[in-house]
């Protein structure tokens, strides 16, 4: 008999104000692209360690989901890991070949934040 994966917890980064981005950013998507981004971030959340193609590092403890959406359009969420947990810092949809780095800086912003409580 197989043992049940570990599931490790997904949180969604808080800003010091309350608001949470990242679930802000899923909620205005589309159902099915929310429902494809949701996925990926379960197979994270299932299957940790996971590598390409769905999970790229981005260094310093940084993650990229990468979720291939309908009709050729691209989404990120940017994570990490904290305490045991997977911190989803920021989505986008990504239009450029690499990733934007405004969007990493806010990123690492963010997990500066989480880590330092």
């Amino acid at each position: 008999m197989r043992p049940s994966p570990h599931k490790i917890e997904l949180v969604f980064y808080r800003s010091g104000m309350g608001n949470e981005p990242v679930r802000d950013w899923l909620a205005g998507l589309p159902p099915g692209n929310r429902r494809a981004v949701g996925q990926d971030m379960q197979r994270v959340q299932y299957r940790w360690p996971v590598g390409m193609p769905l999970v790229r590092p981005m260094g310093k403890g940084l993650f990229e989901v990468r979720t291939d959406l309908a009709g050729g359009t691209i989404a990120r969420v940017l994570f990490s890991f904290h305490a045991g947990e997977l911190y989803a810092l920021h989505g986008f949809i990504k239009k450029a070949k690499t990733t934007p780095v405004t969007d990493l800086k806010l990123a690492r912003d963010r997990k500066k934040e989480v880590e330092n409580g």
